[in-house]
């Protein structure tokens, strides 16, 4: 348990955290196994999470999640705005990279800069937010067309590697990289995207910013609820 945390809620999560994409209904052994709660726990813990609807048991004794979870998931989908979540990885990729950060998604045959934090230096990539570039020059475009099923060789190979660099294909003078985001049920929501001079994507330097795009692309995926094997079944 962590720290100034309750046990007994932790219990009760882990328990939810059993179910997955793979199974609505589990049976005790199951739910025992992927939560690694002994079945007496599992049993006095269901009680509670019955009577305020979290779980449901049929009856056969098997267990699947109950509806007052679809209920707090509409209130949270009401509430929810990416730009809250997307905005400080943009922020702690600047301050780490010194470079320019973008999210984009696909609009139209397009991509559609979203959000965006431009570099602190004088000498930088700009872009504004709202701005449409085309899908076929660019890192971003090049990753949201591959993560999207595009067919060819070069699109296997950025699936395969779960990331995108490109150098001087929109803007001569201008590299990026980028590495896809996905959501809650595992499809892809949109392209983060370090961008900058060419002189400063040379070497070390951009396996720096390869390494970072991709951490934070998978630290925002996770936010969105995206499971680590789901993000694996995609690239």
């Amino acid at each position: 348990m962590a720290d100034g945390g309750v046990e007994a809620v932790e219990r009760a999560l882990l328990l939810l955290e059993a179910f997955g994409d793979d199974k609505a209904w589990l049976e005790l052994r199951e739910v025992a196994q992927r939560s690694g709660l002994n079945k007496a726990t599992i049993l006095r813990i269901a009680v509670s999470l019955e009577r305020f609807g979290h779980l449901r048991r049929d009856a056969r004794g098997r267990f699947a999640l109950g509806p007052s979870l679809w209920r707090l998931g509409e209130l949270y989908r009401r509430s929810f705005d990416i730009g809250d979540l997307v905005r400080p990885v943009l922020d702690q990729i600047v301050e780490t990279s010194g470079e320019t950060a973008a999210f984009y998604v696909h609009a139209g045959g397009k991509r559609l800069c979203l959000f965006r934090r431009n570099s602190p230096r004088a000498a930088r990539h700009h872009v504004e937010e709202g701005d449409q570039l085309p899908l076929d020059q660019g890192s971003g475009g090049h990753l949201l067309q591959a993560f999207s099923d595009a067919p060819g060789e070069r699109y296997d190979a950025i699936r395969r590697q779960g990331w995108c660099l490109s150098r001087g294909e929109r803007d001569p003078d201008v590299s990026g990289v980028a590495a896809p985001v996905f959501g809650a049920d595992g499809r892809l929501v949109g392209a983060l995207l370090i961008s900058g001079l060419n002189s400063r994507f040379e070497g070390p330097q951009a396996e720096r910013h390869r390494d970072l795009v991709v951490e934070m692309a998978a630290h925002l995926s996770e936010s969105l609820g995206c499971r680590e094997e789901n993000q694996k079944e995609k690239e």
